[in-house]
């Protein structure tokens, strides 16, 4: 599991980079999920890896009573500038998941955006699901979402792809393993005079161009300011997760 340092440069731009992603579709998804599983008043739900927020604030608005949860401080502090915009009473703790602490139960843990692959193995995967299980009242529920085996062959594999924003341009590099891992590498580069990216042609996204060729062909790369992010992601074969 990456450290909290790895994701300080990765939560500035982790919005932009995840505009694609419909948080409001699937917090509807799983306030249909809940309504029908676990209909209760007053349900108290931990969004567990919460990131940014995004999600933690779409479940606060239909009305959950949010605990979001997080490894790395960067996020969180993202997280809490929405918080003070929207004025939602959500509550955040800076925690890593395996090691979950609450004060009290929860009805409902939610972990998305396959946070779950993103911990170094079963273990570590049996670690969460204990603890959730430790903080969850009786008959409550834990929905996730985990990558598949396709997704981190083809989607994932070993492809490039390159985003060239208003505020920065990032290289996303995979490795495709044979344990059916992949490592994952964000290349950031900024404009350290005004914390904007030096305006460049667009290119497409696909395996077809390696970052080292094509940051060749870009203007002024000196003035550049460039940070890296590096991570992993594991694919979680199907299997029965002891948790006692």
């Amino acid at each position: 599991m990456n450290s909290d340092r790895s994701y300080s440069v990765f939560a500035r731009y982790y919005d932009l980079l995840t505009e694609n992603v419909d948080y409001e579709a699937r917090a509807a998804y799983l306030d249909e999920l809940i309504r029908q599983l676990h209909p209760v008043e007053d349900c108290v739900l931990l969004d567990l890896a919460c990131g940014t927020g995004t999600l933690s604030e779409a479940m606060a608005r239909r009305g959950y009573d949010v605990i979001g949860v997080d490894g790395s401080g960067d996020m969180l502090n993202e997280a809490v500038e929405k918080k003070c915009e929207s004025g939602l009473p959500i509550q955040y703790v800076c925690q890593d998941m395996r090691r979950l602490e609450l004060y009290g139960t929860v009805d409902v843990t939610i972990c998305m955006l396959d946070s779950l692959n993103h911990l170094p193995g079963l273990p570590d995967i049996q670690n969460v699901f204990r603890r959730v299980s430790q903080y969850t009242e009786p008959g409550g529920l834990f929905l996730f979402d985990v990558n598949t085996l396709h997704k981190h062959r083809v989607t994932l594999g070993d492809q490039v792809f390159l985003f060239d924003l208003d505020e920065v341009y990032c290289v996303w590099e995979n490795r495709f393993d044979g344990d059916a891992t992949v490592t994952i590498t964000l290349d950031f580069f900024l404009n350290p005079g005004t914390g904007s990216i030096i305006p460049a042609r667009r290119s497409s996204s696909g395996s077809g161009h390696t970052p080292g060729r094509y940051w060749n062909r870009r203007w002024r790369m000196r003035a550049l300011q460039w940070k890296r992010y590096t991570g992993r992601t594991v694919w979680i074969p199907p299997q029965r997760i002891r948790i006692g």
